[in-house]
């Protein structure tokens, strides 16, 4: 089974305009509100790929039942810890001649309603497959990933890890499964600017001397490079299409390569193109990763 956790979810109202004019009325031509955050985005295209999880992580008030309520017309399992205070956050997507997003902070968590989420993850099993994504809510530890992954460490449990700089750094250590920066998080992790496919693959197995078993980097237009723990590496350029919505393309493409290496019976190779193939039709689209756009994708860079 593979589990996803979103510490911070969200509501996201996503906006297009013309044009953005701050400090004035501005009126929409197009809004949608989708339940959000890093792993419930991996858990609903593992759902629309035909790949089970379960989404776990915190919800509180109206907008956490609207979150809870959207998964479940997906058919995504969840069981979440709910706080009895506050609501679940609501993210402003602004999408005109530029994007602009603004980001709500989330409730308050008790030290209490931590450990809940730590008992469920007790419950995992060898071979299951952990999630780990996104931002940590300012009443969280800033170690928290570091506290999960100590804590199912020696279990046969694949951890996935796409977070920011530090937190991603703190927990090679625990030698995770996968990890996805993008090319600029990578350079960022070293003090460098990356230019070539050389230099990021240098770079990629410097993550690997520090714990990472493989590295799947992301780069947008450019497409997305992968490095094995077998010392395979892997290229392919962006699928052809035209840039819709690039909210949740990252968190698509882990959830492709999650279908790939499930189907496949853990094929890296099948594994990269499937991630690139879900996380590019998710970019081509209003709406996250489909099945059938996915196969559609994924023959043109086969």
């Amino acid at each position: 089974m593979i589990y996803t956790v979103t510490f911070n979810p969200a509501l996201d109202y996503i906006v297009r305009l013309d044009a953005f004019t701050a400090g004035a009325i501005n009126r929409v031509n197009y809004e949608q509100v989708l339940g959000g955050g890093k792993g419930i985005n991996v858990s609903i295209v593992l759902g629309n790929m035909g790949i089970k999880s379960t989404a776990l992580g915190f919800l509180a008030g109206f907008t956490g039942e609207e979150i809870k309520r959207q998964l479940e017309g997906f058919g995504v399992a969840h069981d979440f810890v709910h706080l009895e205070s506050g609501f679940s956050r609501i993210n402003v997507k602004i999408k005109a001649n530029r994007e602009t997003e603004i980001n709500g902070q989330g409730p308050d968590i008790p030290a209490a309603k931590r450990d809940e989420l730590f008992k469920k993850l007790d419950r995992l099993k060898e071979n299951d497959t952990l999630v780990l994504a996104g931002s940590i809510p300012k009443t969280l530890p800033d170690d928290i990933y570091e506290r999960i992954m100590e804590r199912v460490d020696g279990r046969g449990i694949r951890i996935v890890v796409d977070a920011e700089k530090k937190l991603l750094l703190n927990v090679l250590t625990y030698h995770p499964f996968l990890i996805k920066p993008n090319n600029h998080e990578l350079g960022d992790m070293f003090g460098v600017v990356l230019k070539s496919d050389e230099e990021l693959l240098a770079h990629a197995k410097k993550l690997q001397k520090k714990g990472a078993r493989n590295v799947l980097i992301s780069m947008a237009g450019d497409g997305a490079l992968f490095l094995g723990e077998d010392g395979t590496t892997y290229k392919s350029p962006a699928p052809k299409g035209r840039l819709v919505n690039s909210v949740g393309a990252g968190d698509s493409m882990v959830a492709g390569f999650l279908t790939g290496f499930e189907e496949s019976g853990g094929d890296y190779r099948r594994a990269f193109f499937q991630g690139v193939a879900t996380g590019s039709a998710s970019a081509f689209s209003e709406d996250l990763a489909t099945r059938p756009e996915v196969e559609a994708l994924l023959k043109t860079i086969l």
